[in-house]
């Protein structure tokens, strides 16, 4: 019996392409593949399931575009706006996430960028690198302390939460916004605030945990002129939530004491403004980059591809 023909459009760890070997007949690349590289080894291969990366960015034509094939599009990854999930649906074709498995890594990520803006370590570690050399004194390169401050977060989901169940080890008071308040046993202590410009006003440290994809940034220069004057800024969510030129605003006149950023408007062409600021810790974009939860995103997408294509539900529909 013929096995299930699965496109792969991007690089994967080893042990991913494995299974995926293993298990289907499957189209491995050797680089990511864009939205047109993606269609044409569709159409060669009569692919069954696509196993997605962002850069195959597969708007309502591309998917109209697709053979009848195509059943099932796995994202490994929590996120799915690099494609027009209304226009698949209408075909029939099912789309999945991994909404669980990158949840603790990306809330660490989020926490390490709090401990780095706060306690300035971009900038000792750049002095680290050009080789120190110069003492510093009792008054010098002071940062914030981030224990007992009070942490906001937008979006309490599941990464919002791990982020909150991570800042009561700090001792932070934690006040969240969301479209609607959360059961009581999943605030876990968290106080609910109905809008983001009541919880603005009231944060040391905001930390972004929304989805993006809405009607423009959440952070422009009106809400980050609600931030008391000398807050720090987190963002591991997506870069679409920020308007850039504000942060960068904000950051230089000192509205904003720092920032830690993993996601960025244009990536990976990061504005380089932002490379340039002292003030802000940047990583491009590895909050799940951790071999255990690269393994189980890949894994999670490969178990909606092999549910879809023997006739079950999918694990995780969007």
């Amino acid at each position: 019996m013929a096995r299930p023909r699965l496109l792969v459009t991007r690089r994967v760890t080893e042990d991913v392409a494995a299974r995926a070997s293993e298990e289907f007949d499957a189209v491995l690349p050797d680089h990511d593949l864009d939205a047109d590289e993606t269609l044409a080894t569709i159409a060669a291969q009569r692919s069954d399931a696509v196993f997605m990366g962002p850069r195959a960015r597969l708007t309502a034509a591309h998917i109209a575009a697709l053979p009848a094939s195509v059943r099932i599009l796995a994202n490994p990854s929590a996120g799915f706006d690099h494609m027009d999930v209304a226009a698949a649906k209408a075909r029939g074709i099912v789309v999945t996430n991994t909404p669980d498995v990158l949840t603790d890594c990306t809330a660490d990520m989020a926490f390490l960028l709090i401990l780095a803006a706060c306690r300035r370590a971009g900038e000792y570690n750049a002095i680290m690198q050009a080789g120190w050399g110069t003492p510093y004194g009792f008054p010098d390169l002071l940062g914030i302390r981030a224990s007992n401050r009070t942490l906001g977060i937008v979006g309490l989901g599941r990464i919002g939460r791990a982020v909150a169940r991570r800042a009561a080890g700090f001792g932070m008071r934690v006040l969240y916004t969301d479209r609607t308040r959360l059961p009581a046993e999943l605030e876990a202590g968290a106080e609910f605030v109905p809008d983001l410009a009541a919880l603005l006003p009231r944060c040391e440290i905001l930390s972004l945990h929304a989805p993006g994809g809405g009607q423009g940034p959440l952070m422009t220069a009106e809400t980050f002129a609600l931030l008391p004057r000398g807050a720090v800024f987190v963002n591991a969510a997506r870069g679409s939530l920020v308007d850039e030129d504000a942060l960068i605003a904000a950051l230089r006149s000192g509205q904003l004491f720092a920032a830690g950023l993993d996601v960025y408007r244009n990536e990976p062409q990061v504005d380089r403004r932002l490379t340039e600021l002292p003030n802000v810790f940047l990583t491009p974009h590895v909050a799940s980059a951790t071999r255990e939860t690269r393994k189980a995103m890949g894994f999670r997408a490969l178990d909606n591809i092999a549910a879809v294509l023997g006739g079950k539900p999918a694990l995780d529909p969007v």
